[in-house]
């Protein structure tokens, strides 16, 4: 059989009567960002700051490596050394023994201190002193006393108690606490050199004589040809000037379908070329260039603010000036009462009992939980401070292409229009008169048949119905397959909402009909149901059409944003913000990269893009939409847990402190360095049992 069409254009309704985006982002708008200075290197700039300075230097390795390589030094230390004074079963002594341990702690505050001083540096800097500043406190204080203490012994030939055993497992759990955290919340990756890799490294252009120069698009200019063959990225902004082809950019602008172009049409760079083989004039190089613009949206959304709160910083703080306070009324106390001596023991004692070591842990363990619970759900958390933040969250804009739709076109019906026919039958002249067509609907409607085990009919000649369809001879009957519109006549059918419908007609009779559309995921709507009861304002904020857009938004019952550029996105989160509203942003391509970096929370579905997934702070590696309920137990069960280990990590020591410091010795209650030291333990057990305990309900 020979079909007399090359790749029709349907005209059915709503197919191609989509509204122009406009694909490149306002100059205007990035030449305003240029004169803020955005163009400045934000790449590195981590836009949620963790509190600890110390975070800024150290990745997971880095801690690893510190710990791993401090522990062998830190045991001998601690197997050496009494704790708070104490002889314990399992340490022992030798001639010039405390030599050896305060040569080893020198070399160990100097090697695995240092994260934790640099640390409290920045915190001071900042005029924000919180864990770092707490611990570098805590080792310092412990470490130098502890020198003094062995100079002290071999001068006045008496002991004086060291806190060597303090100093080394305060800095050992430290080191292992931020490991702990840094592994389970990993690493970001850098969005912008994902993005760079949707263009390619090289563009042909094309010479004067037809030839073709194969040259760096880096190299690329205003005006040049260059030719872009089927299933190659476009390497720049261009207009089409020659040939015609279906280009996707649903990675791009969100538009569902794969778009047709014809000689004047805009083609963008980063779109990926169908079939065809497309001669563009390059229009825009450099930062003009979309997808340049899209990279300058990530820089400026990167470069601001985080918005969580960090309680255990602002724990760490509190406990810092307590700690400060108290030792300095100490000092002062005792010093007038009894002597120097004293002052200086009770002094040292208040602050080494001030070390968090239970707060060290209280965040890093719950973290290592509830990133490893996640993970068993298919969520993987970049930054646990959106875990708090979607605890507090007010609106969440949501894509729809690919976050709740599948993001393919599917046959949604097939009804029969007379019953002289079976569905398989409507189904199988369907099926056969689309055979021969690559367009993507007609694709959609071979595979529906293929899937139902339906034979497709054999058409005798198929040719394209200019504006309504595509008609065919076969079994010695005519028929079409054309557009509502085109068939002009009411019909009793139930169309889906937002979707495309086709008459089959026999001989001018309506037989049968096809409804196609981007389905929504099955757990979209319960999503939406979720996140009203929990009174988080659900938006769709998507690139595609209106009519498209409206029709999904209608069955889902929520607010929506149709024909949504990158900038639109970016602006839309950008007001919420500012009216002080807490935003969750839920995206899968690079249209929404900049709005997932600039949201208070960005969730990334995993089937996106790496451009996405890259400028997100979540990651749902199932890409369903259901494992947003998830995220948001997570969030509340794991902030709730974060904020019960604080009060028992902090508990401790706002009681401890003060009676460390002598304020109740008056009436002959102190606290012994031995009973400091085993509620520092016990503290830190209840502290990693409570951690264990968080669960999610099961799914």
């Amino acid at each position: 059989m020979k079909h007399s069409h090359k790749e029709h254009e349907h005209q059915h309704e709503g197919h191609h009567n989509h509204a122009e985006h406009e694909h490149h982002v306002g100059h205007a708008y990035h030449e305003e960002q240029v004169e803020k200075g955005i163009h400045d290197d934000h790449a590195h700039h981590d836009h949620h700051d963790h509190g600890g300075g110390g975070h800024a230097h150290h990745n997971h390795g880095s801690f690893k490596e510190l710990f791993l390589k401090s522990l062998p030094l830190g045991i001998i230390v601690m197997l050496l050394s009494p704790m708070f004074g104490f002889q314990l079963p399992f340490q022992f002594t030798f001639p010039y023994s405390d030599i050896v341990v305060a040569i080893l702690s020198t070399i160990l505050i100097i090697y695995g201190g240092r994260p934790f001083f640099q640390g409290a540096v920045d915190e001071f800097k900042q005029k924000e002193p919180g864990m770092m500043a707490l611990v570098s406190l805590g080792i310092g204080v412990s470490y130098l006393y502890s020198i003094y203490a062995v100079i002290a012994t071999y001068v006045t030939g008496g002991h004086v108690m060291d806190f060597f055993f303090e100093f080394s497992s305060l800095l050992l759990i430290m080191l292992l606490g931020h490991w702990i955290e840094m592994k389970a919340v990993g690493e970001a990756g850098d969005a912008q050199k994902a993005l760079a890799k949707l263009l390619p490294k090289d563009a042909h252009v094309v010479l004067e004589d037809e030839s073709i120069e194969t040259r760096p698009v880096s190299e690329l200019k205003i005006g040049d040809i260059v030719r872009v063959q089927a299933g190659e990225n476009v390497p720049a902004d261009g207009i089409l000037k020659r040939g015609e082809s279906r280009v996707n950019e649903a990675l791009l602008t969100g538009e569902s379908k794969p778009i047709k172009k014809n000689i004047g049409d805009e083609v963008i760079g980063g779109s990926t070329n169908g079939q065809g083989l497309l001669y563009l004039e390059v229009t825009e190089t450099g930062d003009k260039s979309f997808i340049s613009q899209v990279q300058t949206l990530i820089r400026d959304a990167q470069s601001q603010p985080s918005r969580a709160e960090n309680i255990a910083q602002k724990v760490a703080s509190w406990l810092f000036y307590v700690a400060i306070a108290a030792a300095l009324i100490a000092f002062t106390f005792w010093l007038f009462t009894v002597d120097l001596q004293v002052a200086i023991i009770f002094t040292v004692t208040t602050l080494v009992i001030a070390c968090p070591h239970a707060l060290g842990l209280a965040i890093p363990l719950v973290t290592a939980r509830s990133t490893s619970l996640g993970a068993s759900r298919g969520l993987l958390v970049k930054d646990r401070e959106a875990l708090e933040l979607t605890t507090k969250s007010d609106v969440m804009i949501l894509d729809k292409t690919g976050t709740l739709t599948t993001g393919e076109f599917k046959v949604l019906n097939v009804d029969v229009l007379d019953d002289k026919y079976t569905k398989e039958e409507i189904t199988a002249l369907i099926a056969g008169i689309e055979g021969g067509s690559s367009h993507p609907i007609a694709q959609s409607i071979v595979k529906y048949a293929q899937e139902q085990s339906v034979q497709a009919t054999s058409f005798d000649s198929i040719d394209v119905v200019s504006g309504a369809g595509v008609e065919g001879n076969a079994n010695g009957q005519k028929y079409e397959l054309i557009s509502q519109k085109a068939y002009g006549q009411s019909l009793d059918i139930n169309v889906p909402k937002g979707a495309t419908m086709s008459i089959l007609v026999e001989n001018g009779e309506a037989i049968g009909s096809v409804a196609l559309g981007d389905e929504l995921k099955e757990t979209s709507k319960e999503l939406i149901q979720v996140l009203k009861k929990s009174g988080i304002q659900p938006i769709m904020a998507t690139g595609d059409n209106e009519k498209a857009a409206q029709g999904a938004a209608e069955v889902l019952d929520i607010e929506y944003r149709a024909n949504q550029s990158p900038e639109d996105k970016y602006d839309l989160v950008n007001s919420l913000k500012k009216q002080g509203q807490t935003v969750i942003m839920v995206g899968d391509g690079v249209n929404d990269a900049p709005s997932l970096a600039l949201a208070d929370v960005g969730i990334a579905v995993g089937a996106g893009t790496q451009v996405a997934l890259d400028s997100a702070d979540v990651i749902l590696t199932q890409s369903d939409p259901g494992d947003i309920e998830s995220f948001i137990e997570l969030a509340h069960k794991t902030t709730r847990k974060m904020k019960q280990n604080l009060a028992w990590g902090a508990g401790y020591n706002f009681i401890a402190i003060p009676i460390a410091a002598g304020v109740l010795a008056p009436i002959g209650i102190t606290l012994s360095p031995a009973v400091g030291a085993i509620l520092m333990s016990v503290s830190t057990v209840v502290v990693a049992i409570n951690a264990m305990l968080l669960r999610l309900d099961k799914k």
